[in-house]
């Protein structure tokens, strides 16, 4: 079966967990950059990506990559693809987003202008037209320029990935959802550990904690781009693709999940969305202050994202919380906190030393991942007959 090379973007410092999940679905790693990996495999690929990877914000099936430090370059470089193999003669094709980076070619409006006229003259030949209706099903196209090199692929996603369906109620500055599980991923939980989140907002951090647990794949209650492309990818991969999820799934599981927040009305955000995931039987949810957070078992986890404070007047307001969580964290015995914020003075006020710090792009925001790590709990004891 013929191969492709898929590029998955992610977040900026969450490659190697892209990576993993990437290999663990049996696809080879082509090439690891930052914010992005590169792996090739089947058109399947296609399907299963978009419905199993967790931390991909989309799935792009790259149809080349281009050295070109002027616009005629680039035109000749496009126009010479095979885009025949990819696009039907009432194909709707546009360039919907194009980005550049420390290149030449710096004017996102010209490249996108370029890329459609060179593939519109070379369908043009192959289907022997003059014009194209556009009329069929959509096939978006992104194109990213780093160093004077571009990666031109169409986009089978169509929403980011982040977009699983279930958060309708969201509170203040949620973390997303691909940020969420890659971060969760990045720890040593599992789910025959506790788990609680003190500042829980929408609910994400529990909900990706279940959905993990429960081994619920993320893209199995949405829709994706390619699902129309009849001319390059079977329904039945489509369908094989969400009966492997369905077959995996075991949510008949015994876990202790908990999120807290101070805010009743955010509580009730976090319920309703966690029904939506299929996943609130697993979930305590509880309007809570930072302040009592508590509990009476050991080698638990903290995985939060406390308020950063991105205004002034809002910064002031942050000391206390980051030292009340501090103070709470240190009275749980054995237990590892991670924390992801923005604010600078977390280990001051919390006080505590990080035994790890890790720099995260959340969006546009540059965050750190502060991880405090705890003992591990000692191994069970097999029985001896």
């Amino acid at each position: 079966m013929k191969k492709y090379n898929f590029v998955a973007p992610c977040h900026f410092g969450i490659e190697a967990v892209l990576k993993r999940e990437i290999q663990d679905l049996g696809y080879d790693i082509v090439k690891v950059e930052d914010g992005r990996v590169t792996f090739e495999g089947d058109i399947s690929a296609v399907c299963r990506a978009n419905v199993f990877l967790r931390t991909a914000e989309r799935v792009l099936l790259q149809v080349g990559r281009v050295k070109a430090t002027t616009y005629d370059e680039l035109f000749e470089a496009v126009k010479a693809m095979d885009w025949e193999e990819y696009i039907p003669e009432d194909g709707k094709f546009w360039v919907k987003k194009a980005s550049s980076i420390k290149s030449k070619l710096f004017s996102p409006s010209d490249i996108q202008r370029i890329v459609k006229k060179a593939m519109v003259e070379k369908l043009k030949l192959k289907y022997r037209v003059n014009r194209f209706a556009e009329t069929g099903n959509e096939y978006p196209l992104r194109v990213v320029f780093y160093k004077d090199e571009a990666i031109i692929a169409l986009d089978t996603s169509g929403d980011s990935l982040h977009k699983r369906g279930y958060r309708k109620n969201t509170a203040k500055a949620p973390i997303s959802e691909t940020l969420a599980a890659a971060l969760i991923m990045l720890t040593p939980w599992n789910k025959d550990r506790i788990l609680v989140d003190p500042f829980c907002g929408s609910g994400t951090f529990p909900i990706e904690a279940a959905l993990i647990a429960a081994n619920i794949a993320p893209g199995m209650n949405r829709e994706f781009t390619a699902e129309n492309w009849d001319n390059l990818i079977e329904k039945k991969l489509w369908y094989d693709a969400i009966n492997e999820a369905n077959d995996m799934i075991n949510d008949d599981i015994e876990v202790d999940i908990q999120g807290y927040d101070i805010d009743g009305e955010v509580v009730e955000f976090a319920r309703k969305n966690a029904e939506l995931a299929g996943v609130d039987h697993l979930i305590h949810f509880q309007r809570r202050p930072v302040s009592e957070l508590r509990h009476s078992k050991k080698y638990g986890f903290i995985i939060t994202n406390p308020p950063y404070g991105e205004r002034l007047e809002e910064k002031e307001q942050l000391p206390p919380i980051y030292q009340a969580l501090g103070r709470q964290y240190k009275a749980l015995d054995s237990w590892s906190a991670f924390v992801i914020t923005s604010y600078e003075d977390t280990e001051k006020y919390m006080g505590l030393k990080a035994t790890k710090n890790r720099k995260i792009y959340n969006g546009m925001i540059k965050t750190y991942f502060y991880q405090f790590m705890g003992p591990k709990p000692p191994k069970k004891k097999e029985n001896l007959r």
